[in-house]
């Protein structure tokens, strides 16, 4: 047996990565699957803007192809200052800015800068890969066990037993995997809580930092707004690093532009570190968009269409599950609030199929659905819930509009023939 480190003996890969290649293999042999898996997107369904598209390739044609400024070039992190001052009030000078190949490496990165070994960090679950990078970086998992009763979103009183002497608190608004949002109030209680915290620390102790990440910030639906500590709590900018970039907001996974904003001393030791890795977003790409962040009007008319047609497909799925959980069905959901997920609880444990087959765990359920009904989900396991938990993420980035309906259908016919 070949012998490795301890971190990489002990480290589990993504859970989501593993089942969505495993569904797109499946899909490629001809299969037809309802892969609502991975939090990607379709691009013949959610294409790129198209300015941005024809910005990228003129700066290739230009031949903007060698290195990047580690902490990304001038003209990008300008207009990310810009671009979060006249959407969000958010005032940030370029030296507290950092550019990278997306969220991934910001989020590492701040880990690393944040983190030693045993210092405890603060998450609720399910969230995206925090159980990793804790373990990445030797932290104390502090976990909440959030529930559909909050939107599977901490609270103040949740996070209260673990934050004296903790490092970092993961917060994740809009969230992925729940595409549920901290309200106002539930915000402001954690940033006062967080700087009171703070307050009582000696003044040479490390403080309690926050990991803001708001990657989906500009995809609300209906009522529902975001809210981030700074502008509730300008005594939080000292203390509060945002996780951002064009990934989700303009269906640019693939693109790689990303960037983490805060405190400039701390931006300065992500930058150390990045320049190590060397995660920096493509030269080309970061040229492209810091021309299209400028670009108000363009802006405006891709995010009404796109939001328009996320907010439909998410609205559709939601009212169909209600309806067969009206039917008596053991199936619910929780009304969508944002990004491009879709929380559904599948509730079938201890049910049979017509073959006779018991569902004895949530592992089976997932493949009854996924074999029944063709439908493919991610189980809330997948991003550190419990192993028994039966609500799961479904993303609407590669769904169609005339697949709906078949969909649910199928997922009908799936329910009604258990016993």
């Amino acid at each position: 047996m070949v012998k490795v480190s301890k971190l990489a003996e002990s480290l589990i890969g993504s859970e989501i990565v593993k089942l969505g290649n495993a569904i797109t293999e499946r899909i490629k042999k001809g299969e037809k699957i309802y892969n609502y898996t991975i939090g990607d997107f379709d691009s013949s369904v959610f294409p790129i803007p198209t300015e941005l598209e024809q910005y990228i390739i003129e700066a290739y044609q230009k031949k903007f192809t060698n290195y990047p400024p580690a902490d990304g070039i001038a003209l990008l992190r300008k207009a990310v200052s810009a671009f979060l001052a006249q959407r969000e009030g958010l005032v940030y000078a370029e030296n507290e800015i950092q550019i990278a190949s997306g969220g991934r490496p910001l989020i590492y990165t701040l880990f690393e800068t944040l983190v030693d070994a045993g210092d405890k960090v603060i998450y609720g679950v399910p969230s995206w890969n925090n159980n990793h990078y804790v373990h990445l970086t030797q932290g104390q998992h502090c976990t909440i066990e959030c529930t559909a009763e909050n939107n599977f979103m901490p609270t103040a009183e949740a996070i209260a037993p673990h934050i004296k002497g903790a490092t970092l608190l993961c917060l994740c608004t809009p969230q992925n995997p729940t595409g549920t949002t901290l309200s106002k109030t539930s915000l402001e209680q954690i940033c006062d809580m967080v700087l009171e915290e703070n307050n009582n620390r000696p003044p040479d102790a490390k403080k309690l930092y926050v990991m803001f990440d708001q990657m989906y910030w500009t995809l609300t639906y209906g009522d529902i707004q975001h809210y981030n500590p700074v502008t509730l709590r300008p005594a939080m900018r000292e203390y509060t690093i945002f996780i951002d970039g064009i990934s989700k907001a303009f269906a640019a996974t693939g693109v790689r532009v990303g960037w983490a904003v805060g405190p400039a001393a701390i931006i300065a030791k992500m930058k150390a570190i990045l320049s190590h890795l060397g995660a920096w977003a493509p030269m080309a790409e970061q040229h492209a968009v810091a021309k299209y962040l400028g670009q108000t009007e363009a802006i405006d008319r891709y995010l009404n269409s796109y939001k328009q047609a996320l907010e439909f497909r998410l609205n559709s799925i939601y009212q169909g599950i209600k309806a067969l959980q009206k039917k008596g069905y053991s199936v619910d959901a929780i009304a969508p609030q944002a990004a491009i997920y879709l929380t559904v609880q599948m509730n079938l444990t201890g049910k049979k199929t017509k073959e006779g087959q018991l569902l004895e765990n949530q592992d089976a359920v997932t493949g009854y659905i996924l074999s029944e009904a063709k439908i493919a989900i991610v189980p809330f396991y997948a991003f550190g819930a419990g192993r028994n938990s039966n609500w799961y993420r479904l993303s609407v980035g590669t769904c169609r509009e005339e697949d709906i309906v078949p969909m649910l259908n199928g997922l009908e016919k799936a329910l009604a023939a258990l016993q």
